[in-house]
């Protein structure tokens, strides 16, 4: 059999040299399992290893310095395997400072009058340089790409394996995009662009192969998505529910529904008794009661004896669905069960078996949903909820568990309609824009310093009440390269200037057995202040947590930072949000003078986008609901309306993609199916 030329792509990246089981396992974590993959995995900026005028350099700015060295280093000590070496350089006629956080190694390795290049951040008011690593300018690429890296795998190993794999299987680079598409936009070859992304000679290199990485990425994305879903275009179970049985639940409500709630129920049952699958995105803010619009749409598929699921992307937030949709059933013969991973081996037999004689109409789960085992009896409607946090294959898998039932997806990150409609593709989209009555709007404050004595007073009146605290950080430990509050500090300080009080640490390096059990304990008021990174921005719901405090929260974006002020506001108490932050740049500011002024989610979402510059080459993203690796949806939307007009064209023209030049398009689509890349 003759391999095609691209046929070691598609391999696993264990054909690499050195690439053992372990390391295997280590990319995998990446959402590295292939060549192709490992091609694909993007750095999220360039260190600048260009010699720099440390004379032209501005306060906090991040630099190569070149001199010598004219004092001895002096290795200092303290806490915990915490270490500083200070010396000093002449650096273009100026004497500077340079210190190293624990590297003691280095004291044996620099030497008085030795010739240095260092790399740091630089201060100015001290003429210091905080310094990261030494540097070889002879053999050091001016520009070095920076990976995201967990625990198992460090970022040299990484940048040496980009390399290795470069060199033995680059050539089988192939043009993915189709020639038609691609000759117009002058678009990059893919052997070039991939060079340039990964072993950049300038930011000019860069910025070209960024061009077409980013309409590449959106491409194959979205062609993905219309591949996944041309089998899905089909006729759904049609769900003809009882209208009066559907009112008099209603009625039986403690609340009376929104207009905007009401609007979206309408729509959702419209959808329910058309014969054409549901195929519907509910957004609203959070703590808009998307919800109990979904709920009412499970009550309208009871009533025509049919069954729904409800998915969501952690235990905690399903152990809280299952609890708040028992109880509001309770009065009813809804049956309604909850399967995690959690779920012991005899409840899950009794349950499945339930479950497939159709004596449960509602199951509430995770993942576990869509293991091959759980099989329904009439699956007529599905809910995903925080939908952005399962990929394509998943949401899928759940769907075929019936005949084409009915999809309702569920977000609380507003985003502009034409934007939602480009990523998405032919969804239908129901907005929730008013708020439940009885909920007080959160009151945001701003401080600059995070010694100000506000911080003290409102987290000692909060316990005072018996309420909870969140308080979020934006880094689990303290970083060399980064001067930010990290948790680990935090919960120090908090521990120490609380210590009657039960205090937990939080944060995603965690065991997620470890993480869901101090959600659960926190929500069952085990512990009244919880200090965590932004594992805590979805799915948390506790009642009596009534002020949240987020430091440096100028490194967060609109969307991200409401998204974490949504935690609290959870009941009729007055809830408050602070917001710990000095920023030195005006879009900064601005944000968080916005993120005081209101508590509009879509608001927010419209200045956001407004706000936003171009930012780093691959720099971070503050908003999307899709993990992108290079585009950014709000950011890139000519981009990424250019490759959704493309898709079409391509699709319309081939819809199975037979033509010779389609044949890399499909065979991308035909190896990447069963890969579930996680949109969030």
């Amino acid at each position: 059999m003759v391999k095609s030329k691209s046929s070691h792509l598609y391999e696993s990246v264990s054909i690499l040299s050195g690439v053992g089981a372990k390391k295997v396992e280590a990319l995998s974590g990446l959402g590295i399992r292939t060549v192709m993959d490992l091609f694909y995995y993007f750095p999220y900026r360039y260190e600048d290893f260009y010699e720099q005028n440390v004379y032209n350099l501005a306060d906090g700015d991040k630099a190569v310095l070149h001199g010598q060295v004219v004092t001895t280093p002096v290795l200092s000590r303290f806490g915990y395997k915490k270490s500083s070496l200070r010396f000093k350089m002449e650096v273009q006629d100026l004497v500077i400072n340079v210190v190293f956080f624990n590297q003691p190694y280095l004291r044996d390795k620099i030497m008085i009058g030795e010739d240095l290049a260092v790399y740091g951040k630089w201060e100015q008011a001290k003429l210091s340089l905080t310094a990261s690593k030494t540097v070889d300018l002879k053999k050091t690429d001016q520009l070095e790409p920076v990976y995201s890296t967990t625990a198992s795998i460090k970022q040299w190993a990484i940048r040496k394996l980009i390399k290795s794999a470069f060199e033995d299987y680059g050539s089988e680079l192939i043009n993915i995009v189709p020639n038609e598409i691609r000759d117009p936009l002058h678009l990059m070859d893919e052997h070039d662009m991939i060079f340039k992304i990964h072993f950049p000679k300038s930011y000019d290199d860069v910025k070209e192969a960024r061009q077409s990485a980013v309409f590449e990425e959106f491409f194959l994305y979205l062609g993905r998505l219309k591949w996944l879903k041309k089998d899905d275009d089909q006729l759904g179970i049609q769900v003809n529910y009882n209208l009066n049985e559907l009112k008099q639940f209603i009625e039986t409500l403690p609340f009376e529904l929104t207009d905007s709630q009401k609007h979206a129920v309408n729509e959702i049952c419209f959808d329910l008794k058309s014969e054409q699958a549901m195929n519907r995105l509910l957004q609203g803010d959070v703590g808009s009661g998307k919800t109990i619009v979904a709920a009412l749409g499970i009550y309208a598929a009871f009533t025509a004896k049919m069954q729904s699921a409800l998915m969501v992307p952690t235990e905690v937030l399903a152990a809280q669905h299952y609890d708040n949709l028992k109880q509001l059933f309770n009065d009813t013969n809804l049956q309604v069960a909850l399967l995690t991973s959690g779920t012991s081996k005899s409840e899950r037999k009794a349950l499945l078996e339930d479950l497939k004689n159709g004596k449960i109409d509602l199951l509430i789960g995770t993942h576990a949903l869509i293991q091959p085992d759980v099989e329904f009896n009439n699956l007529a409607f599905v809910i995903i909820d925080e939908q952005h946090r399962f990929g394509v294959n998943q949401r899928r898998a759940l769907r075929v568990k019936g005949l084409m039932p009915n999809i309702l997806s569920m977000t609380a990150t507003p985003i502009p309609r034409t934007l939602a409609i480009t990523i998405y593709g032919s969804i239908k989209i129901s907005t929730i824009k008013e708020m439940p009555k009885g909920r007080l709007p959160i009151k945001t404050i701003w401080v600059k310093g995070a010694s100000d004595p506000l911080i003290d007073r409102a987290v000692r009146y909060e316990l005072e009440h018996d309420h909870q605290v969140y308080v979020v950080a934006p880094l689990v430990a303290e970083s060399e390269t980064m001067d930010l509050r990290n948790a680990e500090e935090i919960y120090d300080q908090y521990v120490q200037n609380y210590p009657k009080v039960e205090v937990a640490l939080l944060h995603g390096k965690m065991k997620p057995d470890d993480k869901e059990q101090i959600l659960n304990d926190f929500a069952a008021k085990k512990y009244r202040i919880l200090v965590s990174t932004t594992v805590i921005e979805v799915g948390v719901d506790v009642k009596d947590a009534t002020l949240m405090i987020i430091y440096d929260a100028n490194r967060f974006g609109l969307s991200q930072l409401h998204q974490l002020r949504g935690r609290v506001g959870r009941s009729s108490i007055q809830s408050y949000c602070i917001l710990v932050a000095n920023p030195q740049n005006e879009v900064a500011k601005k944000r968080l003078e916005l993120m005081v002024e209101s508590n509009d989610g879509f608001f927010l979402a419209e200045n956001d986008l407004k706000l936003r510059g171009a930012g780093e080459v691959f720099g971070n993203r503050q908003s999307g609901e899709i993990n992108f690796k290079v585009g950014d949806p709000l950011e890139d939307q000519k981009s990424l309306q250019l490759a959704r007009d493309a898709v079409d064209q391509v699709f319309s023209k081939d819809p199975e993609l037979t033509d010779a030049e389609n044949q890399n398009f499909h065979e991308f689509l035909v190896h990447t199916k069963d890969q579930d890349e996680t949109i969030d």
